[in-house]
């Protein structure tokens, strides 16, 4: 996906939620939780690792106050962050961004595992 037809790039000013020199915030349109959130960098890149110094601290700077703010407007108990990253993981969008998974106790049966859960069969290491 080229930067002209990103979605990312191309974001109306009112579904920004934070914003900080290189990096924005915005709710997730399809969430899998109350205030999921997705964090990114400005600049159209579609990889973590190539990502610049610069790019890296705010992107990492807007995730603690992305959690901050979800901390206070919806209390969740923990939360899983979420990076998919190159050819394998079948990116449906090309543009960089960290998933912050707000959970809340009770919404799953066994929490146990976490982000392991993208590769089932291999998932669950522990015995009951």
């Amino acid at each position: 996906m080229s930067k002209a037809s990103c979605t990312f790039c191309a974001l109306p000013a009112e579904r920004i939620l934070l914003l900080v020199d290189e990096a924005m915030a915005i709710r997730d349109a399809f969430p899998v939780s109350q205030g999921y959130t997705l964090v990114f960098p400005c600049r159209h890149v579609g990889s973590f690792f190539k990502l610049t110094e610069s790019e890296r601290a705010c992107v990492l700077q807007l995730l603690a106050q992305a959690k901050a703010d979800l901390d206070l407007s919806f209390y969740p108990n923990g939360f899983n962050i979420g990076i998919d990253d190159g050819d394998a993981v079948r990116l449906t969008f090309q543009h960089l961004h960290l998933q912050l998974i707000p959970r809340y106790r009770g919404d799953a049966s066994d929490p146990r595992g976490g982000v392991r859960w993208v590769l089932p069969a291999k998932a669950k290491y522990w015995t009951e």
